[in-house]
């Protein structure tokens, strides 16, 4: 093994030396992690010292590191924070230029440096109007010169920062929130700024800082381990890219991975959320006590005042501390839920959940001593729980918002994963998909505080809470998600004592919760194939009521691509559809859809002209819970003579207004005799577009283009290259490979044929090309939009309106996807 010798000289000083010595510490497989960071700190010192010394100083003059050197942390493409301070008594000239001996050699090696020239009364005053300035003085440390000098300005720095507490504290605490609120939850983030984002590195200094004011102590476990995790991270980060970053973006995730040893970065997401995690926790923890602490001492005065100033054995005695009851076992004290006096939690295992329950139905926080004492007394529930147990977990997750803390501080300690073994798999797992904004295990969460809202709509509210718990459990286990969590919600039904029936009910709910968007979004609803398969997985009513429950609640919780109106309509058509098939009524045979008014004019309009007609409607649609104004986009219908080519004309002509189609529907529109139309005669293609960015095009534009694309004077596909040309789009991570399939029985008036791609201008225009060239008629397309991913299903038949056979849409689906690649 190479080893580093770190004792340098002054005359070895020169940043050739430093920087090969340097390179030779940072590619030293076998010390990395703290032992690194630590000899590269001392590295650094001993270099600087030479600069120092070789410059003669004059005296009461000292080279102060602070910040991340300052506590000896140095990452490889770590800034160097240093400070040359001086008593005053030099002459300015010489401490100039002997800064300028010390600055320009760390700048002339490529090294970031954060400088500055103070007296300590100027650092002091600095210190005093710049919190982040005082922040980074009280990890303040010398490296070279006059080490009493630096002893005193640690020593005002530390005592400033205790007097001034009440005051800063608070400011602190406002920068901290509105950071979080601009970077984001290092625990939930594909690309988490290790450094900046609530949990990571920053919060964890700022942890050192509020300890260091003596007004409260951040709760110690864990939290060395991971601060070392997310320096250890930045390091391989580091090296990895070779550049003084603290973004974890997705392509360097793997080579940071492997840096660090770990299987892959799934793994290395994980291990950072759980370190985030933590952070995260014990700044909750101990802002909260920050915050009860500086309102005990406000209050004081006050009650001296209201008491008259009196003193002696009455006056200065502490009022009693008022403890509430909330629940058998748990009380609230001093803006808390903490445990009663009489409580054994040794002797009752319902105690966590009974505590939890009463806690956040209260919507107050519960106690870190209390969690931590259940953590280590309470025993064991019996499988099956009592059904106090259950009732108790119910209550928990329909508390709403109030939920998410006390399940962080039930999670913090452990308890979660005891009570819920399954729920180890899915902790911390990060979801690639963009949709997603939270983790596995907090979509869960948020799921079930999503249901709390809906409970009223469903006769079973247990169940659905439960099924919003467990709905993803299976992301944990290989294969499709949805039939491992099926298996997974029966155990855990009968774990926690639901009967056989109830725990049949959450299995299928589980098993088909992604059934009723995708069915909404994705198939031709006129269908009664459609229907009828869609009513056979779901059973009975009860179970779509649920399902129908579930659906929102997940989309809410996942994000706000996931969910709007537009989708809640078809959802909500679905299942109304549905439900009157499990009534008896009988399904509808197959016949074409009649035309709305609107669609009738149209096609009348087109078939006397015989040209293409367009009605574009620009309505905001309303979110129905907050009545507030959603982006969904607008409403483009188009009538047109049948022709050849229409798909791939009207998607190209929409790609080059940059418009995105969210939905697509086309059909043959039969209109009423005496018109002078036969059947099929007049095509009405039915848009749900957006625009990409500015405003929508004018009807006239669109109606132009789209003559030209369909008597070819307009070539879209050469006018989309050139466009693709002249801006490409900047691509991040490379996208998987498309997917086009054919859904089994999927219908008796079609070939559903489904497409998965990534989402990109033209992909519809393309889809159009292809399907032209393999001489199918497109009878309807679905087109259903999730972050960057697009879910096309088309329904295609023969020429003459028969179905393909087998083996030509097995065709049609392999040459598709060639199309696409």
């Amino acid at each position: 093994m190479t080893t580093v010798d770190t004792s340098t000289r002054a005359e070895d000083s020169g940043p050739s030396g430093y920087a090969a010595a340097r390179l030779v510490l940072l590619t030293e497989k076998d010390r990395s992690g703290p032992p690194r960071r630590a000899a590269l700190a001392r590295l650094t010192d001993d270099w600087l010292t030479g600069l120092f010394t070789a410059a003669k100083p004059p005296r009461g003059v000292a080279l102060v590191a602070v910040g991340g050197y300052g506590r000896g942390e140095l990452s490889p493409r770590s800034d160097l924070d240093l400070v040359l301070l001086h008593d005053g008594s030099a002459d300015a000239g010489a401490v100039a230029t002997l800064a300028d001996r010390i600055w320009y050699p760390v700048w002339d090696l490529g090294l970031a440096l954060d400088h500055s020239v103070r007296t300590p009364a100027e650092a002091l005053k600095t210190a005093a109007d710049d919190l982040k300035v005082h922040l980074g003085l009280l990890d303040a440390r010398p490296v070279a010169g006059d080490l009493g000098l630096v002893s005193a300005l640690r020593t005002a720095v530390l005592a400033d920062w205790r007097n001034q507490a009440p005051r800063r504290l608070p400011e602190l605490d406002a920068l901290c929130r509105e950071r979080a609120e601009r970077m984001g939850e290092l625990q939930f983030l594909l690309e988490p700024d290790l450094k900046e984002a609530r949990g990571g590195l920053r919060d964890a200094q700022v942890l050192r800082a509020v300890a260091a004011s003596w007004l409260a102590d951040a709760p110690r476990e864990g939290l060395d381990a991971a601060r070392r995790r997310l320096l250890d991270t930045r390091d391989a980060l580091h090296l990895a890219t070779g550049r003084a970053t603290d973004r974890l973006a997705l392509q360097e995730q793997d080579a940071v991975a492997e840096e660090l040893g770990l299987l892959d970065a799934d793994t290395l997401l994980r291990e950072v959320y759980e370190a985030a995690r933590v952070i995260s926790y014990a700044g909750d923890v101990t802002w909260r006590e920050v915050n009860r602490v500086l309102k005990a001492r406000s209050s004081r005065p006050r009650l001296r005042s209201l008491l008259g100033g009196r003193s002696g054995r009455t006056g200065g005695a502490k009022p009693p501390i008022e403890r509430t009851p909330l629940a058998e076992g748990v009380v609230e004290m001093d803006g808390e839920v903490v445990l009663a006096l009489s409580a054994k939690p040794d002797r009752d295992p319902v105690l966590p959940l009974r505590a939890a329950a009463a806690a956040a139905q209260s919507g107050l926080p519960l106690s870190l001593h209390a969690v931590r004492r259940l953590a280590a007394d309470a025993a064991p529930l019996p499988v099956p729980w009592p059904a106090e147990a259950r009732e108790e977990l119910v209550t928990l997750l329909g508390a709403g918002e109030s939920t998410v803390p006390v399940w962080e501080a039930l999670e913090a300690e452990g308890l979660v994963s005891r009570l819920l073994p399954d729920w180890e798999r899915v902790r911390c797992r990060p979801q690639r998909n963009p949709v997603h904004t939270w983790t596995v295990d907090r979509h869960l969460v948020e799921t079930a505080v999503r249901a709390s809202s809906l409970t009223r709509r469903v006769g079973r509210p247990d169940l659905l809470l439960v099924a919003a718990l467990l709905h993803d459990i299976g992301k944990g286990w290989p294969g499709d998600h949805s039939v491992a969590g099926e298996t997974i919600a029966r155990d855990v039904a009968a774990r926690i004592g639901f009967d056989r029936a109830d725990a049949a009910v959450l299995a299928t709910v589980v098993r088909h919760h992604l059934l009723l968007v995708e069915t909404a979004t994705r198939r031709d609803l006129d269908d009664p194939a459609t229907l009828r398969s869609v009513a056979s997985a779901v059973g009975t009513q009860g179970a779509l009521e649920l399902l129908h429950a579930l659906t929102e609640a997940d989309a809410l919780a996942t994000g706000p691509a996931a969910w709007s109106t537009w989708r809640a309509s078809l959802v909500a058509d679905l299942v109304k559809r549905v439900g009157a098939v499990l009534a008896g009524e009988p399904a509808p045979e197959p016949e074409p859809a009649a035309p709305s008014a609107e669609q009738e004019r149209l096609a009348v309009e087109a078939l006397r002209t015989g040209e293409p007609v367009l009605a574009l409607r620009t309505q905001p649609e309303t979110a129905p819970e907050d009545g507030t104004p959603e982006p969904v986009g607008v409403e483009l219908l188009i009538a047109l003579p049948d022709q050849p080519g229409v798909l791939p004309a009207a998607a190209g002509v929409l790609a080059l207004h940059r418009l995105t189609v969210r939905a697509a529907d086309l059909r043959a529109v039969e209109l009423p005799s005496g018109l002078g139309a036969g059947p099929a005669a007049v095509l009405v293609l039915n848009w749900r577009v957006a625009a990409a960015y500015g405003s929508l095009p004018q009807a006239t534009r669109l109606r132009a283009d789209l003559v030209r694309a369909l008597d070819g004077s307009l070539d879209v596909p050469a006018r989309l290259a050139e466009r693709d040309a002249a801006h490409p789009r900047r691509r991040g991570v490379t996208a998987p490979p498309p997917r086009v399939t054919v859904a089994p029985a999927g219908s008796r008036l079609a070939t559903v044929i489904e497409v998965r791609a990534q989402d990109a201008p033209g992909l519809l225009h393309r889809i159009g090309r292809a399907l032209e060239g393999a001489d199918v008629r497109v009878r309807s397309a679905h087109v259903s939009t999730l972050g960057a991913n697009a879910v096309d299903t088309l329904y295609v038949t023969r020429p003459d309106g028969s179905l393909l056979s087998d083996e030509e849409a097995a065709d049609l689906a392999k040459a598709l996807e060639g199309a696409l690649r």
